[in-house]
């Protein structure tokens, strides 16, 4: 049976959970259809503020379906390239999409479950969480962007280790890296999500949203450019709405109220 992806709203917060836990909710073309869809619906939809995406069970991701691997393998290039092409525009659409997505990681995030907890804005990690690269244990390199994400995270030479000799990350190891946000207790990722969604679902969406461009363009933008994506930022923030409540709550000294 392939995995799939449930969807819950708590509160202002759109919760995917990938599942299938016998296999360690390996990845599927239907969960990953799923997932587009799911984040281009709460693209439009005003009273979803932030996403999370967890694993269903005791662990967050183990990556692709060694089986199904195997019978890919059998049947020719065509289906694999349409599994990575899926996993890829789930990839792509976590990057664009325009509030935070928050990982909640327990137990193993392995291969391109770890590649998408690094797509992910923020994270939060179980003190047991492991993430591995493994890709090498049998003959084969990352996807799912790990090696743009990390690469533009860590120095080239500790990112190498990881992918030739694919050994086991924990939580803590991330966090000191700057790769993981929150350390929690195990059991408690999603919860530690939720406050955290919560407390995004309270800022200013559109200036969410304009941060999350700001790093996406930094990426690849000179100084010059950067220097300018910033001032049409400002000044497009700042004669929104938002900003005349932002700083109307300032100068009452009260909590803004956002739309």
């Amino acid at each position: 049976m392939s995995s799939e992806l449930k969807t819950e709203r708590q509160g202002s917060t759109l919760v995917l959970t990938l599942s299938d836990p016998a296999t360690r909710n390996t990845l599927s073309e239907q969960a990953l259809s799923a997932g587009v869809e799911a984040l281009n619906t709460a693209e439009s939809n005003d009273e979803v503020r932030a996403v999370i995406l967890r694993g269903d069970g005791k662990h967050f991701c183990a990556g692709g379906n060694l089986h199904g691997l195997a019978q890919r393998r059998e049947a020719g290039t065509g289906a694999q390239e349409k599994l990575l092409d899926l996993l890829h525009q789930f990839v792509e659409a976590v990057n664009v999409f325009p509030k935070p997505v928050i990982a909640a990681v327990e137990g193993a995030a392995a291969g391109a479950g770890f590649s998408l907890a690094m797509t992910c804005d923020l994270v939060v990690a179980a003190e047991d969480a492991r993430f591995i690269l493994s890709y090498a244990n049998v003959g084969l390199t990352p996807d799912g962007g790990a090696t743009w994400h990390l690469g533009n995270a860590i120095p080239r030479q500790l990112l190498q280790q990881w992918i030739w000799l694919a050994e086991p990350v924990s939580a803590r190891q991330l966090h000191t890296l700057g790769l993981v946000n929150w350390v929690t207790d195990s059991g408690q990722a999603l919860n530690e999500a939720l406050k955290v969604a919560d407390r995004l679902g309270a800022m200013a969406p559109n200036a969410i949203a304009g941060g999350k461009e700001l790093l996406q363009a930094a990426l690849t933008a000179t100084r010059t450019q950067q220097l300018e994506d910033e001032r049409n930022h400002f000044i497009e923030n700042l004669f929104h709405p938002n900003a005349g409540e932002g700083l109307a709550a300032f100068f009452d000294k009260r909590s803004p109220k956002f739309s």
